[in-house]
């Protein structure tokens, strides 16, 4: 149990890597953002366009990675937004059979789902180098692969939150030392 308490520890380091990226990539996104609507507004005062379709998709881009590469990192920090009229009332082993059964039932077949899903629109869309339609428009396959590597990520931190889980039933951890000790890895 040690060595998947090790590999869960790694799956941690790795969506918590993650997160500190999506953070500074949310800034980017505000900036272009900002970027957008002063030019935009510039546009109608002095009558010259300065955006472009590239600043809006790359702000729709940066959006859509934020919450999808944000998606492991906020289940590894048990921050999605949960239901908890009987959860909170429980055990913390309580707690932690009520999570593997929805990691088991729930999440993995659902984010396996999407990966199997996904492989032939983004294969498909790598293969034409699809772009968008759009005059000055990014091109789509990089940021639908993206879809993979968020899927890819959320189903490994399902994996670790389900071998954590695992360790308190068996009582091997107490889940407040695993959380310690992935904190202090960092």
């Amino acid at each position: 149990m040690q060595a998947l308490l090790r590999i869960a520890r790694a799956i941690d380091v790795l969506n918590e890597f993650m997160g500190k990226m999506v953070s500074w990539l949310t800034l980017a996104m505000i900036l272009i953002g900002v970027y957008n609507a002063v030019t935009r507004k510039l546009a109608q005062t002095i009558g010259v366009d300065l955006s472009s379709n590239t600043y809006i998709e790359l702000q729709w881009y940066m959006f859509a990675l934020v919450f999808l590469w944000g998606a492991a990192y906020t289940l590894r920090h048990d921050a999605h937004v949960r239901v908890d009229v009987i959860y909170s009332r429980l055990s913390p082993r309580g707690k932690a059979w009520v999570d593997v059964f929805g990691i088991i039932l729930f999440l993995l077949p659902f984010t396996a789902i999407v990966l199997y899903t996904s492989f032939p629109i983004v294969y498909d869309s790598w293969k034409i180098r699809e772009i968008s339609p759009d005059p000055g428009g990014l091109p789509r396959y990089p940021i639908k692969a993206a879809l993979i590597v968020a899927f890819a990520l959320l189903f490994l931190q399902g994996i670790s939150e389900l071998i954590k889980k695992i360790a308190v039933i068996k009582g091997i951890e107490d889940e407040s030392l695993v959380e310690e000790k992935e904190d202090l890895a960092l």
